[in-house]
């Protein structure tokens, strides 16, 4: 039965606070009612999630700022670095540092382009970032990475090891990486003058000779190359 239909002379003291009730609930404000629902800073913030951590997972959320450099080319070539930096990256290398292999190549070893690239950008301030999984075959295991320093993308290359043996995969694969810092520190000028003909021919004829060998096993003889200073190491002995 509607309360309207009753004479508001005869309610008794309990229907009359029931139609107050009813009275003052079915007023809803029509801007209250249109209103949205107030938002959530916390949410707004994290992409629509709290405490920085996924609303289907406990994963926490990659930063904005946070960039995949297995796929990112942020900061190639926008500007040059600094003159101090340049400088260190560009500097001639030492003779004594240079190594000669038996067959003649002459390098610099993996270490000495680490601490060039320490002095020049500080520990920390340089890495490799892979940009592909391994690769590896019957006797090669091979993975591009990147060369990225102060945020910047500087360089990508291949690097390759031969392995013997599937119990040393691990270490051709440290070998691998080391082999790719290599080949992408070429492109910031560190120790250009290793693929400079005139220089690799200088070098050789001041500091490297030419000496015949003999394989301790094989007893074949060979002519190989060393260093002026320096000795050839097992299986070879000079004669």
């Amino acid at each position: 039965m509607s309360l309207r239909l009753l004479q508001r002379s005869s309610w008794s003291p309990h229907l009359r606070t029931l139609a107050r009730t009813y009275t003052s609930s079915s007023r809803i404000s029509p801007s209250r009612a249109t209103r949205p629902a107030p938002s959530n800073p916390f949410a707004a913030a994290t992409g629509g999630t709290l405490a920085g951590k996924s609303s289907s997972s406990n994963v926490p959320l990659i930063e904005d700022d946070a960039r995949d450099w297995s796929r990112s080319f942020h900061g190639l070539s926008t500007e040059p670095f600094s003159e101090e930096v340049a400088s260190k990256l560009l500097a001639p290398i030492n003779p004594k540092d240079i190594e000669v292999k038996p067959d003649g190549l002459i390098y610099l070893p993996e270490i000495k382009y680490r601490r060039i690239l320490n002095s020049a950008f500080g520990p920390g301030g340089w890495g490799l970032a892979p940009r592909s999984e391994h690769s590896v075959s019957s006797k090669t295991v091979s993975r591009e990475y990147a060369l990225v320093a102060l945020g910047r993308f500087v360089s990508q290359a291949r690097g390759e090891q031969d392995y013997f043996d599937p119990d040393g995969l691990a270490t051709a694969s440290e070998g691998c990486k080391s082999n790719a810092l290599m080949r992408c520190c070429k492109d910031l000028g560190i120790a250009s003058e290793l693929w400079d003909p005139s220089f690799i021919r200088s070098f050789k004829a001041e500091h490297a000779a030419q000496v015949m060998t003999e394989h301790f096993t094989t007893q074949k003889r060979r002519m190989l190359w060393r260093r002026k200073d320096g000795r050839l190491e097992y299986p070879y002995k000079e004669l």
